[in-house]
């Protein structure tokens, strides 16, 4: 008898059930898993302190307002509905209040573009008089991922010569680089160092390679779509930008149409946010769909009025797969995929919107000048951890 009642009371626990004093019953209760990059940041439920991550906490059915702050950081915030024998699950990253800056490259840059996977930045070094003399003129591709501590990876060119009125793009899996000059175009490996004298015109095969490169490509988007439900996979299909997120469990899109999402396509996730959703699309706004939960945020309006130059490289993935990178005129906003959250990580001079993220998931890089106007910008490492 003992026995079954120790394992019958074990059982109510582990569904979330706390014995309560005053009613002297068990009353159930939500199971909060809270985390926090970096921990030890001090948990608030309604304002009142609680403890710290990363921690497991019961609390009763309802909604609460939690913040997580610790010194140094900016503070994170989310309405959050807890239900009764449910696990939710916090994972909030923070963002430190003092970013430093350190410089990746010397030659001055322009034209900066992530490879694909962010695994890799290429640059143009410009003709100037100082690069042509140290024979640093080209372009460049500095690596992104961390290497172990004492070990650098220095930026390495890809070719030489006067490429300042260049167009260039990276293949789809990174590997190479298409080249377009006034004296034709020209396919590099991203691995080896191609002098101009020995780089080889293929404009005769052009529209075949980039035919080849757009079949790459739609077959990556097919199979990521694979699976989705029709409702959805239709938006995503006619969208303008199409961004699923490093672990393929979110996907940003600006929309191009106006379309309302029917309510469960996917059974949801219980221990979701409580912040409301979008289900109604309106056409050029920016919106998040979590895969997993079946939810459409808002994340900006009007997006393609974001950057008159380039409106679609202001949004990219942070490598945590939970926050987007919203690369503003003046500053840098670092969000939570949801659209809450928006932590300030840089503001000041910088040419926007090249802000790129790198695999390490501390930093960026971003193309500044540091506000000296006569002097040109390069890539720094922005410390955000």
């Amino acid at each position: 008898m003992v026995v079954g009642t120790g394992v019958y009371l074990l059982s109510q626990y582990a569904k979330g059930y706390r014995f309560n004093s005053e009613t002297m019953s068990f009353a159930p209760s939500g199971l909060l898993v809270v985390k926090s990059n970096p921990e030890a940041a001090r948990i608030f439920i309604d304002g009142e302190f609680e403890t710290v991550t990363n921690n497991n906490l019961s609390v009763a059915p309802g909604t609460y307002d939690f913040t997580i702050k610790k010194e140094g950081f900016h503070d994170w915030r989310k309405r959050v509905k807890v239900e009764k024998e449910v696990v939710t699950e916090l994972d909030a990253q923070l963002f430190t209040l003092t970013p430093s800056l350190s410089a990746t490259t010397f030659t001055s840059v322009t034209d900066p573009k992530p490879s694909p996977d962010y695994t890799k930045i290429g640059y143009v070094a410009p003709a100037t008089l100082e690069n042509i003399n140290q024979d640093k003129e080209g372009l460049w591709v500095i690596e992104t991922v961390n290497l172990p501590i004492g070990f650098v990876r220095d930026p390495r060119r890809i070719t030489n010569g006067d490429l300042d009125n260049i167009t260039w793009e990276w293949s789809p899996n990174g590997r190479q680089i298409l080249i377009k000059t006034e004296n034709g175009s020209f396919l590099l490996e991203t691995s080896e160092y191609t002098p101009q004298e020995e780089r080889v015109n293929i404009t005769a095969k052009l529209d075949e390679i980039l035919t080849d490169w757009e079949d790459e490509k739609q077959k990556r988007l097919n199979s990521q779509l694979k699976g989705l439900p029709d409702e959805i996979k239709k938006v995503l299909e006619d969208a303008n930008l199409v961004l699923f997120s490093p672990d393929e469990k979110q996907v940003f899109y600006i929309a191009s149409s106006e379309i309302t999402l029917p309510d469960n396509l996917i059974e949801p996730m219980p221990g979701a946010s409580a912040i409301k959703q979008n289900r109604h699309i309106k056409k050029d706004h920016t919106y998040v769909y979590n895969i997993k939960n079946d939810t459409n945020y808002l994340i900006l309006e009007n997006s393609l009025g974001l950057l008159e130059e380039s409106p679609k490289e202001a949004l990219a993935w942070f490598p945590t797969s939970r926050n987007l990178i919203y690369s503003k005129k003046e500053s840098i906003v670092i969000m939570d995929s949801d659209g809450s959250n928006h932590q300030g990580v840089y503001s000041g001079s910088y040419v926007a919107p090249n802000a790129f993220p790198v695999v390490s998931k501390d930093r960026l890089i971003i193309l500044t000048n540091l506000g000296a106007n006569s002097n040109p910008p390069n890539l720094y490492s922005l410390n955000v951890k």
